[in-house]
């Protein structure tokens, strides 16, 4: 509480090594949690957009934040309440000036979705909320020593925002600034039992090299038809490129809540009779469901993949995630709880979610997958850092 490290006597000294970096870089070494069996973060980064932090989470060991910022007051409370408040500033990205930040190696963007969409206005990304991708840009002409490194994440919406026409804006403005980039498309279910695909565009200042290792003449795994359209008609596109990730063990029951209570076993008759079909199909399931209207009628849609829907926040009644369990002749249902939500999210159990429930829901529901950010650390932005600041 008092915020002093106490040193066992018998601790065992660090062999982890510092990576060398030049002249204009600054070292930021921060204590992490053992489950990253790292002391010291060799690179830095800026958090714009910084939400609940599962982004510089996930980062640990990699890059350290030495300034992050979000307008939410309840996303303030879970970055602080796991990540120190000591970077993190809460206010407008408006009000920012790109000369008042420190230095960093990375620049890390996860502007607001919701006009990007398929459940929000699908106004595009020159509309009031996800428009606030411009202030961002704004900001990165505002700093004197810019960061060489760069990622914008996003719904996947934004590669067909009216045409492709917002992703192609977005692509032209990096280009005008020095930098070269690639989309990607990760979707979270190789990771957790969340299906969250997700948009990653990761930028390199035009002068830098990139490990060869990381770039194919063409698209993979990675990339989906509105990427493969994309990356062949935009000047300066890059193909990033790595391995797939192992296959995910973990499925859905793996990380329910054995004791929470059923008190929505009511949702039960809005079931779909093709639905209810299914379900009779098991003799036990735990599947999750959204309500939907359907013909002017409400429903409750059911998967039984193992695998639960998007996670959403929770404005309105049906965006939130319905629990479904069948097991001893008996059917019961429920909400999916807000540790349940962080595990979808990766988040540890020792991760603190403070707060409400809609609180806690709301700040995992517009998060970015802890594992997918380590991920692309790990498979891109430490091995491209390695080398554009040796």
């Amino acid at each position: 509480m008092s915020r002093i490290w106490v040193i066992p006597a018998d601790a065992k000294k660090p062999t982890g090594k510092v990576k060398n970096v030049n002249d204009e870089s600054m070292i930021q070494t921060s204590l992490f949690d053992e489950e990253f069996n790292s002391l010291s973060a060799p690179w830095t980064m800026h958090e714009f957009f910084a939400g609940s932090g599962l982004v510089a989470y996930g980062l640990k060991g990699m890059f350290a934040p030495v300034w992050a910022n979000d307008i939410s007051t309840q996303k303030a409370s879970v970055y602080e309440a796991n990540l120190g408040r000591d970077c993190f500033k809460l206010g407008d990205i408006k009000d920012v000036h790109g000369k008042e930040l420190p230095y960093a190696h990375l620049s890390w963007a996860s502007f607001p979705c919701q006009d990007l969409s398929l459940a929000g206005s699908q106004g595009g990304i020159h509309a009031a909320r996800s428009g606030l991708v411009w202030e961002w840009l704004r900001v990165l002409d505002e700093i004197d020593r810019k960061p060489k490194l760069l990622l914008l994440e996003n719904v996947s919406g934004l590669l067909t925002s009216n045409g492709g026409q917002d992703y192609r804006a977005l692509h032209m403005a990096l280009v005008e600034r020095g930098y070269k980039s690639g989309a990607i498309v990760l979707n979270a279910s190789h990771f957790v039992p969340q299906s969250r695909p997700r948009v990653f565009i990761i930028a390199v200042q035009k002068n830098c090299d990139i490990p060869p290792s990381l770039i194919a003449d063409g698209p993979c795994w990675l990339h989906n038809k509105s990427t493969i359209e994309l990356g062949h008609s935009l000047p300066d596109w890059i193909w990033w490129n790595t391995d797939k990730p192992p296959r995910r063990r973990e499925s859905l029951k793996d990380i329910i809540e054995k004791d929470a209570p059923f008190d929505k076993d009511k949702v039960l008759s809005l079931i779909s009779e093709r639905h209810k079909a299914k379900l009779d199909e098991f003799d036990s399931v735990c599947a999750t469901g959204y309500r939907r209207t359907r013909h002017g009628e409400q429903q409750l849609e059911l998967r039984f993949d193992g695998i639960a829907g998007c996670l959403r926040t929770p404005e309105g009644g049906s965006s939130k995630q319905y629990v479904v369990i069948k097991q001893h002749g008996e059917t019961h249902a429920r909400l999916l709880t807000v540790r349940e939500a962080a595990r979808l999210m990766g988040a540890p159990d020792s991760f603190v979610l403070p707060g409400s429930y809609n609180d806690g829901y709301k700040a995992m529901g517009d998060a970015v997958v802890m594992p997918v950010a380590r991920f692309i650390g790990e498979r891109f932005l430490t091995k491209i850092a390695e080398v554009i600041y040796k």
